[in-house]
């Protein structure tokens, strides 16, 4: 049943903050029986996963014997990435290391970097992006008033990425994506950042320049050139261990001396602002409760731990000054400007031309040639 009044569940810390949840007669969410019927069939943290993992990699390896690289691996400077290079490195893969520099890294993403880089021996590719353009397209998004802020960065990391793959003839990519602590994801609240449909047209509407070196996937790239024509396969390694940040965090001082950002997405500033400031003061939406739920239905928190964590405060009130004077003088523009954007009413992304019935027409055909073949047909994700 679905509840209109405030509830969190009874099992993590998801609530009606997320308007789409529904909970059981026990009060537990669906994110919850979601993570038990579907994600945890896709997550193998023991000696099974460890097995499986091994054999994925030397398949790799066997295939990419005759080549520089293995694969290519997104380094953002992140916790999750930062320890699957390091992770990589004892399974002896060769990764090209390909970091794409929207502009807003922290000082310590650009050190983090170069230590596990330099420990691990690998080649760095560094994209820097047009700055004018990233910022024309990240003004449009503000004015655009759409929760995901981060498309800007997140669509240019995996564009860029994917791009960079094909051109070097590297058909696997490897993703600290992990469903250890990013299972639970309200659908809600966020649409996909790899619809290049709804991103033209918000810069469209809003944008001011022309975007000639800002790269994106069309939605055939996506769902048919990269996976059937360039037969690009992504791997994510993290969901094939016992995954704990804790445990790997603590691992990276040690060997690499990696020095912690103190929040998630740290390495970015402005994901760091946009996480913690914009989402729950425009659309009262804490991230912090997927992550938190999703820790706790991987065992990795308790949800004691969980509620104890959620009430402490979002931003120190003078590394929000700080933050704010920072963004807007980068941005061009002022903090009543800035305030402005975060103060004015929402709107869904789907206010604006995207690719949802193309993606819906997609998963008929899916579903179709599944039956037809008396097998589940996955599509490129």
């Amino acid at each position: 049943m679905t509840n209109s009044t405030y509830q969190m569940c009874t099992r993590c810390v998801m609530d009606t903050t997320d308007n789409e949840i529904t909970f059981d007669e026990n009060g537990v969410c669906n994110h919850c029986h979601q993570f038990d019927t579907e994600t945890s069939n896709r997550w193998f943290p023991n000696e099974k996963g460890k097995q499986q993992l091994q054999q994925i990699f030397d398949r790799i390896k066997d295939e990419r014997k005759n080549y520089e690289y293995d694969c290519v691996l997104g380094l953002s400077g992140g916790l999750d990435s930062s320890y699957l290079a390091l992770m990589m490195k004892e399974y002896g893969m060769r990764p090209l290391v390909v970091h794409v520099d929207a502009g807003w890294n922290s000082e310590l993403a650009v050190y983090n970097i170069e230590k596990v880089v330099k420990y691990c021996g690998y080649d760095l590719h560094t994209h820097v992006m047009n700055w004018q353009e990233v910022r024309d397209l990240q003004l449009a998004y503000l004015k655009s008033g759409i929760a995901n802020q981060d498309v800007v960065q997140d669509h240019a990391f995996f564009a860029s990425l994917y791009h960079f793959a094909v051109a070097n003839q590297v058909n696997y990519v490897i993703s600290g994506g992990n469903i250890a602590t990013e299972s639970v994801f309200p659908k809600s609240w966020h649409h996909t950042a790899m619809d290049a449909i709804n991103l033209k047209a918000i810069h469209k509407k809003f944008g001011q320049l022309r975007l000639k070196d800002y790269k994106v996937i069309s939605f055939l790239q996506y769902y048919l050139y990269y996976p059937f024509i360039k037969n690009m396969k992504v791997i994510l390694p993290l969901n094939y261990i016992p995954y704990s940040k804790e445990l790997a965090l603590e691992e990276l001082k040690e060997k690499v001396g990696y020095k912690p950002y103190g929040r998630k997405h740290g390495e970015s500033r402005f994901t760091k602002f946009f996480q913690n400031y914009y989402l729950p003061e425009k659309f009262n939406m804490d991230k912090r409760k997927i992550h938190f739920s999703s820790m706790v239905l991987s065992g990795l928190m308790t949800r004691e731990e969980a509620l104890t964590e959620l009430a402490k405060p979002l931003y120190d009130e003078s590394e929000l000054r700080e933050d704010k004077y920072y963004i807007a003088k980068k941005l061009g523009i002022t903090i009543d400007q800035l305030d402005e954007y975060i103060s004015s009413p929402g709107h869904d992304y789907s206010e604006y031309p995207n690719w949802d019935s193309r993606y819906a027409f997609m998963k008929r055909v899916q579903s179709l040639v599944s039956r037809m073949l008396g097998r589940n047909v996955k599509n490129y994700s």
